[in-house]
């Protein structure tokens, strides 16, 4: 296929490689539509959203670990206040029980309205208010972004590697953060950079539990017994890099949950580095020099684990997994072998640089020959529908909403797995009938309620 003139080649460059085109958009990319999209990948800072109004993973942890705080001070002050009464109820005589239960004689009439304004309604919780406006900040995003390629590429990154709020409200107040800070600076530069800055990010660190991981050689293995917890170096392995069929076992686990040990984040009242900031305990790293894929790793601290990562990022199995995984994302779930190669091929050569392995994606006629077999995901559904309507809401409760209802919550997935990129996974009877119901309101908001005529 030529790049030319081709309205037709325009829709697939937005449905297949983007977020849907807004209005007038067909027409701009219809001359080099492939051109329209490497543009968007070229231009600099593609993929950066503004900070401003948004808060750092530190931050949000900081405002999280005070409110909790607060509500524990609330609720030991009222066990306090509570106590002494509880105690005089219960030594006082039936007399006087009579008399505290007796109404004073001014009391008003059980239906008396009371005559002090209503209570103001109670302000969301810290994580949820911080949810809500990281979602602003994506849904932005996604409806001014040119094409939405690398929108599309950030989402595809937060969904290989997987955080879900479900875990806990504090991955509820960190989630966006997560996605603003470890993803997007990387989703066009060198995996091995977005590795990195996925596996030790406070986010990731807390979903799998390696703020629980303590090498059991270590000083603090000595003294309280405690051990490996093998969750995040599994899926680094498993999800992250090669593959379940990527050629490791589990020696292997075991060797890079040891590596990784002291790999976490200062928590609330922590005496060392900034609350709620990566923080490397060497007390709790597993000594000594490990094995990983025959490879030796000296002892090195926190450097032992960024080398080990480094590695698993230039590994051919990590450059197939990934190759494999952005073709069935864009192309088909059974994407073209040759494709597959090719792909593959560019990610070795290119030591990793995501920038040239999505755009010879994007060069490769097969990835445009390729029928359009694929339904689209809800997030590409809803944010397709409200980008054709050239709508934004004002606040981020209707995309929620949709995403919920469509079976596809904001950074929720069932398991670290991430959200199945397979057409049979929404293309369920209940699935269609979910997204013929969505439009309604999203048509409301956008034009207001139906008007009824008058009987």
């Amino acid at each position: 296929m030529a790049p030319g003139p081709d309205p037709y080649a325009a829709m697939t460059a937005f449905n297949r490689f983007g977020l849907g085109a807004k209005p007038g958009d067909l027409a701009l990319a219809a001359s080099d539509p492939r051109g329209f999209l490497l543009e968007e990948v070229r231009a600099q800072g593609a993929g950066l959203v503004p900070a401003e109004g948004l808060s750092s993973t530190p931050q949000a942890l900081q405002m999280f670990f005070a409110e909790q705080q607060q509500l524990r001070l609330a609720r030991e002050t009222a066990a306090a206040m509570a106590a002494p009464l509880a105690i005089a109820s219960a030594n006082a005589s039936p007399t006087d029980a009579k008399v505290m239960d007796a109404k004073p004689l001014d009391a008003k009439p059980a239906d008396a309205k009371p005559a002090e304004a209503k209570p103001k309604p109670q302000e969301p919780p810290v994580e949820q208010r911080l949810f809500r406006a990281e979602a602003m900040a994506r849904l932005n995003a996604q409806m001014k972004a040119g094409a939405g390629l690398v929108e599309r590429l950030v989402a595809f990154w937060s969904n290989h590697f997987a955080v879900s709020v479900a875990k806990g409200q504090s991955l509820r107040a960190t989630a966006g953060a997560f996605e603003r800070e470890a993803i997007r600076p990387h989703a066009l530069g060198k995996f091995s950079d977005l590795l990195i800055a996925v596996e030790s990010h406070p986010a990731m660190i807390f979903y799998l539990d390696n703020q629980r991981s303590i090498g059991p050689g270590s000083n603090a293995g000595r003294f309280d017994g405690k051990g490996l917890n093998e969750n995040l170096a599994r899926e680094i392995l498993e999800l992250h890099t090669l593959g379940v069929d990527g050629g490791y076992g589990q020696p292997d686990v075991t060797a890079l949950a040891r590596i990784i040990t002291g790999w976490s984040f200062a928590e609330a009242g922590s005496e060392t580095g900034e609350p709620g900031a990566f923080l490397f305990k060497a007390n709790w790293h597993e000594p000594g020099v490990h094995n990983l894929l025959g490879r030796n790793y000296p002892q090195t601290g926190r450097a032992q684990g960024e080398a080990a990562l480094r590695d698993l990022a230039r590994h051919p199995s990590t450059a197939r997994h990934i190759a494999t995984k952005l073709a069935r994302h864009f192309v088909a779930d059974d994407p073209p072998a040759d494709l597959v190669d090719a792909l593959a091929v560019k990610f070795r050569d290119s030591d990793g640089d995501l920038a040239v392995v999505v755009s010879a994606l994007v060069a490769d006629d097969r990835a445009w020959r390729a029928k359009p077999t694929k339904i689209r995901s809800p997030l590409e559904f809803v944010v397709g529908a409200a980008r054709a309507s050239d709508y934004v809401p004002s606040d981020p409760g209707l995309y929620l909403q949709s995403l919920n209802l469509l079976g596809m919550p904001l950074w929720q997935p069932a398991g670290p797995n991430g959200f199945s990129d397979s057409s049979d996974a929404w293309s369920s009877p209940e699935g269609v009938k979910s997204r013929l119901d969505s439009p309604g309101p999203w048509a409301s908001a956008r034009v207001g309620p139906p008007i009824r005529s008058r009987p």
